[in-house]
């Protein structure tokens, strides 16, 4: 994986550092794992904003993803490396040996041609999935699943990944991207590597059209607005805006919002880093 950066000749490619997709072997996707996609704009279904600063941009087809990993002990090739406008990470595109086709998370280093495999008889191999229960100690995992079964949801974005770090009974500890340390089932799958395309916190966009291809639209600064509309705004001048906090006044950088009673509080072990 690389970037690349532009030569200056318009002021919007002056800045601009842009993904070089070495990585990528296709860019036509799978026909048979399309959907259509719609999008909201920010407004629920009685047609009211209810999350601000969305809108427009290029419209997008969804790749359905297998997040569970759920057909065991069938070898898989990979066909294809592709792009998805619906996440961070590349996608992998495998068929199984009975013919079927899967989107899947491309961990790190995959390759066009290699086999994978999912279940608890699968090696610890790059881009196998398995339960926690089977993977050797200090691997490094991704796409991990919070609860047996529900599918991964946690380590899934561009070059993000988790260490397995010990178990104990039916409990596995993980250290999680964020540097929270948590208990996790051991019955929960977990994939082998970390998630590709870690060069994604390289781009710049160069300007602000591209962030309006992507759906986001312009938002006012706080500080720049009436005290009427949010609790920074207001004052002679230029004046600071005062200690930073939300528009419904719940203060930023480094309060603490999280329940004290929350049930899943006991399997952290160690909050994440401030």
């Amino acid at each position: 994986m690389s970037v690349r950066k532009l030569k200056p000749i318009t002021p919007a490619q002056r800045f601009r550092v842009v993904n070089g997709f070495d990585a990528l072997t296709t860019d036509k996707p799978e026909k048979s794992l399309l959907e259509p996609k719609k999008r909201s704009g920010g407004r629920n279904n009685k047609g009211k904003m209810t999350v601000r600063h969305r809108g427009g941009g290029h419209k997008k087809q969804y790749r359905v993803i297998d997040f569970k990993r759920n057909k065991f002990d069938v070898a898989a090739e990979v066909k294809t490396i592709e792009y998805d406008p619906n996440r961070s990470a590349f996608i992998a595109l495998v068929e199984y040996t009975d013919g079927e086709k899967r989107y899947i998370i491309a961990p790190n280093g995959l390759q066009v041609g290699q086999q994978i495999a999912s279940g608890e008889n699968a090696a610890p191999e790059l881009g196998n999935a398995m339960p926690l229960a089977n993977i050797p100690l200090g691997t490094i995992i991704s796409c991990i699943e919070l609860r047996p079964g529900a599918g991964a949801n946690i380590a899934r974005s561009a070059g993000a990944f988790a260490q397995l770090m010990a178990r104990e009974g039916n409990f596995a500890t993980v250290k999680l991207p964020s540097g929270e340390t948590r208990m996790i089932q051991v019955t929960c799958m977990a994939t082998i590597g970390a998630v590709s395309n870690s060069d994604h916190q390289l781009l710049v966009s160069g300007k602000a059209g591209r962030s309006r291809w992507l759906g986001r639209r312009p938002r006012t600064r706080p500080v720049a607005m009436n005290p009427v509309d949010h609790p920074m705004g207001g004052g002679e001048g230029r004046a600071s805006g005062g200690h930073p906090r939300s528009r419904n006044g719940i203060p930023a950088k480094g309060y603490r919002t999280r329940s004290k009673t929350k049930a899943s509080n006991k399997f952290i072990i160690d909050r994440r880093k401030k």
